[in-house]
């Protein structure tokens, strides 16, 4: 299976990274773009989406002094002015831009790792058309999430819902696709804990993501996904463009994630992220018969660290993992899912399948190494 996959950053030019292996090859699309385009028309509102209603918002760093939020009737007109001054334009070095959200008043910006990633320095816009220079704080690429430091106090800071939405609620996503700054765009939230199929290859930051109907396009990627009473649910990380066949396919990392790894990136400059040790692959009918396994799904262990907890436990490359912890594993994806809900330090069971043998391993889980 091959999907392509756009996370919403501008390049000044179109970059493409393929990934193949023996049972993955999946192609991550990055579209770029040439600086902010000429608009074809007057002013226009365009779409990127992601919503919530649930009750108990919550307000990490979001709370307190907060950017003002609507009453759960505030029309989208209302969203849009109040949370607008809480989102900004990120320029990077050779016309590259995505978007930001602010995550604390004295300038914390949280965005994606992929649209600062090369850069130590940006340049950071707001929506009253200040620009001023922000320094890279700390990145996570697992999570695909980072801090940027911009020279600006007095910032209204949104509140941030960690609460997951409800498939079929309202959302608004505000950001710069295409480089039109400011943009809102609305829709709906289409599906929870979502994970783009053949992703695993290419990014472990594309699983247990929130699918939103709204086209999310190039530049949308770090900015805010929020519900009808204003709260940040979501920062905006990919789509699967109409080229592929989709029709408004777009995914946000949920507000959870990004406010519990900001966290971590504020007290030590790093994430903790639990590390099995193996590289997983899709069991295929062909690889299944290569295997010599009766097996239709699971996932294919394609390399083990030896040193890791997976080569501990005594799994080996050609091990078909079927299921974590009683969770059956039908893709790389899911077991990626998976290993994002445990800590380092946690003890996991895996049932393996190694030819007409079935096992039952225990791992001991760590922090994923530095690379």
């Amino acid at each position: 299976m091959s999907t392509t996959i756009s996370q919403g950053f501008c390049r000044p030019l179109r970059a493409r990274a393929a990934a193949g292996g023996v049972v993955l090859a999946a192609s991550l699309a990055l579209t770029g773009c040439t600086g902010s385009p000429t608009p074809p028309a007057p002013s226009e509102t365009t779409a990127s989406t992601s919503a919530n209603t649930s009750p108990g918002a919550t307000g990490s760093p979001g709370a307190g002094n907060s950017a003002p939020a609507p009453d759960a009737a505030g029309s989208i007109p209302d969203l849009v002015a109040n949370l607008s001054p809480s989102v900004v334009t990120i320029f990077t070095k050779g016309g590259g831009l995505g978007s930001g959200v602010v995550y604390s008043e004295d300038g914390l910006i949280l965005t994606n790792e992929h649209v600062i990633r090369g850069n130590t320095t940006v340049e950071v816009g707001f929506a009253d058309g200040q620009r001023v220079e922000g320094t890279v704080r700390a990145t996570d690429p697992v999570t695909d999430l980072a801090l940027v430091q911009a020279k600006r106090n007095g910032l209204p800071k949104p509140a941030y819902q960690t609460n997951l939405p409800r498939v079929g609620e309202g959302a608004l996503v505000l950001g710069s696709p295409l480089g039109f700054e400011n943009t809102a765009t609305a829709g709906i939230i289409s599906g929870l804990h979502r994970s783009i199929p053949g992703s695993a290859s290419n990014s472990l930051s594309l699983v247990d993501l929130i699918q939103t109907d709204a086209p999310i396009s190039p530049g949308n990627s770090g900015g805010a996904v929020i519900n009808m009473r204003g709260e940040i649910i979501g920062i905006s990380e990919a789509y699967i463009p109409p080229s592929a066949g989709a029709v408004s396919l777009g995914f946000a990392i949920p507000a959870a994630t990004a406010v519990e790894v900001a966290e971590e990136l504020l007290a030590d400059g790093t994430a903790e992220h639990a590390y099995l040790g193996l590289t997983p692959g899709e069991l295929t009918p062909q690889i299944a018969d290569q295997l010599g396994i009766q097996a239709s799904t699971g996932v294919v262990v394609l390399s083990v660290d030896e040193d890791g907890p997976a080569g501990r436990a005594g799994i080996r490359p050609g091990d078909v993992l079927e299921s974590l912890e009683g969770v059956q594993l039908i893709a790389p994806e899911k077991l990626l899912t998976e290993l994002r809900n445990r800590n380092p330090g946690d003890t996991v069971g895996i049932k393996v399948k190694r030819g007409d043998q079935s096992l039952d391993v225990k791992a001991d889980l760590i922090d994923r190494p530095t690379q």
